[in-house]
């Protein structure tokens, strides 16, 4: 019998650990639902930031963004679960901020020097999240956005699976919203176009099984996204 009061002590000394534990575990969630929330709103203002410059993209990373995570989560990628792929998808374009106007904005043709420069923006956009922690997977797309299926992209000249699977979804997005949108040179096609063209660059520009999967996603959707982030 005397050792029952010893065992009621453990009991609480127990109970006394579990809910100290519960409680830190409770701060560390509320302290990651803050940080994520930072990142989140920090990566959003660099997007927001390269999209002033130029005000015929305006919501182009959104909507990129939005269809890339619908064909990402259609390829078996977990988007929704790991931001670091939006991140990507969202800052793509960051090394264009150290672009001139005069290339960036150009209304003619580029020249040679000039379309070098251009293509440069890739490999600037991976220096400037290089060492970036929570970017450290959207690396991924801010590099490889211009690579293509056929090897023929840049800046590393990748050439089928060789190039990140974030890189190739990202490549249909991007097509797809920059034909479905407008432009100062042109009007913008109609969704059954822009499948056409996406359709007709699979196994060169495009991954073909990215492109398969994107041509299975409904219209409806497609417009869903769109107008959510005009």
């Amino acid at each position: 019998m005397a050792i029952v009061p010893e065992l009621d002590d453990l009991r609480e000394e127990v109970v006394r650990l579990r809910n100290a534990l519960a409680a830190r575990e409770r701060e560390a969630r509320q302290r990651e639902r803050v940080l994520r929330r930072s990142y989140n709103a920090t990566v959003r203002a660099l997007a927001d930031a390269v999209e002033a410059r130029d005000a015929y993209t305006a919501r182009h990373a959104e909507r990129v963004a939005a269809y890339g995570l619908e064909i990402a989560g259609r390829c078996g990628i977990a988007a929704h679960d790991e931001p670091q792929l939006e991140f990507g998808f969202l800052l793509h374009d960051i090394g264009k901020v150290a672009i001139s106007d005069a290339i960036l904005h150009k209304p003619g043709e580029l020249t040679r020097r000039e379309r070098i420069v251009m293509r440069q923006h890739p490999v600037i956009g991976d220096e400037i999240v290089r060492g970036i922690e929570f970017l450290a997977d959207a690396r991924q797309v801010v590099r490889s956005h211009h690579e293509r299926w056929d090897g023929d992209g840049y800046p590393d000249n990748l050439a089928g699976e060789r190039i990140p699977l974030p890189a190739r979804v990202f490549a249909v997005a991007d097509t797809f919203d920059a034909l479905t949108s407008d432009r100062p040179y042109r009007a913008a096609a109609s969704f059954d176009e822009a499948r056409t063209v996406i359709a007709a660059g699979a196994g060169t520009q495009f991954d073909p099984e990215v492109a398969r999967t994107f041509d299975e996603i409904p219209n409806e959707t497609l417009e869903q996204l769109r107008v959510a982030h005009v």
